[in-house]
Parts: C-alpha cells; sequence; structure tokens
C-alpha cells in the first residue's frame, strides 16, 4: 500500500497530539483554516478512535458496494447519466466520508458540515493529506453538489434543472473508481467481501 510523505507526517502529528487535538494544532492546520472561514463552518476536533475506524471502514464499504452496482450494464449508458449522478454522489460522499473519519474527523461533524456537498468533502480530504489531485474529479465534484439534487426529475423546460457538466456514465466512473481507489489505499481498509481487487492493481 503506497501512503504519501504528507499523509505519514499527519498521522504522526495526530499520534503525538493530546486526545483529541484542534485542526489548528495539527499540521494542516492553516488550510483547515482557510476552509473552516471559507464554508462558516465550526472549527473540527480531531480524534482517531477505535469506533472512528470502525465507521470508517462501514463507510468505505458501502462507496465499493454501490460503486459495483454503478459499473452495471444498467448505468453505463448516456440516457441514465442523471441516475449514474446520483449513485455517484453517494458513492464518493462515503469514500471521502470514510477517509475523514479516519484522519479523526467525527461522524457527527461531518453530518452537520459535509452533509451532501461532495465539494466540501474532497477540500477536507485534500487539506487533510488524502493526495488525490485530479482537476476532472473536482469538477465532477462541484457538479455533483449537493448530490441529492440528482435524486429529483426535472424537465428539460425547467431553468433551474441541474446541469451535468458534459458528463457522461463512461467518464463518470473511472474518475470515481480511481477515488475509491485512493482511499483504500491510504487507510489500508479492506475491500469488502465480494469486490476482488481488480486485475489490474499491483500488489503491494
Amino acid at each position: 500500500m503506497l501512503v504519501s510523505k504528507s499523509r505519514r507526517a499527519l498521522l504522526r502529528g495526530l499520534a503525538i497530539a493530546p486526545m483529541a487535538a484542534s485542526a489548528a494544532a495539527l499540521p494542516f492546520g492553516g488550510a483547515m483554516a482557510v476552509l473552516h472561514q471559507r464554508y462558516e463552518d465550526e472549527p473540527a476536533t480531531l480524534e482517531r478512535t477505535k469506533d472512528g475506524r470502525s465507521i470508517s471502514r462501514f463507510r468505505y464499504h458501502n462507496a465499493e458496494r454501490w460503486m459495483t452496482k454503478l459499473e452495471t450494464d444498467f448505468l453505463t449508458e448516456p440516457r441514465h447519466t442523471k441516475e449514474a449522478l446520483h449513485q455517484v454522489g453517494f458513492v464518493t460522499q462515503q469514500a471521502l466520508c470514510a477517509y475523514l473519519l479516519d484522519m479523526g474527523f467525527a461522524d457527527a461533524w461531518n453530518a452537520r458540515h459535509i452533509k451532501q456537498d461532495i465539494g466540501k468533502a474532497l477540500a477536507y480530504a485534500k487539506a487533510c493529506g488524502l493526495g488525490h489531485d485530479c482537476p476532472d474529479m473536482a469538477r465532477l465534484a462541484a457538479v455533483l453538489s449537493p448530490y441529492w439534487k440528482w435524486g429529483y426529475h426535472y424537465h428539460d423546460w425547467e431553468e433551474d434543472r441541474p446541469r451535468t457538466g458534459g458528463f457522461i456514465p463512461a467518464t463518470i466512473t473511472p474518475l470515481v473508481r480511481a477515488l475509491v481507489d485512493r482511499v483504500h489505499d491510504v487507510t489500508g481498509h479492506p475491500r469488502p467481501k465480494g469486490c476482488q481487487r481488480r486485475p489490474q492493481e499491483v500488489r503491494s
């Protein structure tokens, strides 16, 4: 498993910090402070716990299982783009929250501040060392947010209907698969039963 040096440094900071540490006191405190101010969020207190790790694994497994459904034939056709975006929103939210939980964010903080804002979740994860710098994924996150909007039916004449940003299932799926794989790599969570490693993955 490849883990970035920056993530190792962040985890060392969490290990030597008090049991519950303000994000401002950690190596990524400056980046977190910027995000707290931008989104007007309550400052997060990070505490890595056994329960948090367990919930993180549960969220990651949710992402993997729903990712498998996303990769089925039903959602691969362009006419199913809206349905695919709604499911992608859930998968991405679960994967990113799994990472944040593993870093010590409280599940309650995520529920209160992240909600269904994929762009915000990605911003916090990257600030905390996710190490997934993909411009197309960032653009997709903006299109998805908040992802509940893709679960509604809109008529073509409705001016406030959400726009797909040109994304179709064929371009969406590889981006989200790469993100879920990254969360798998950096958290070290095992894949859920039935979700085997893909042939192109290199053994660690």
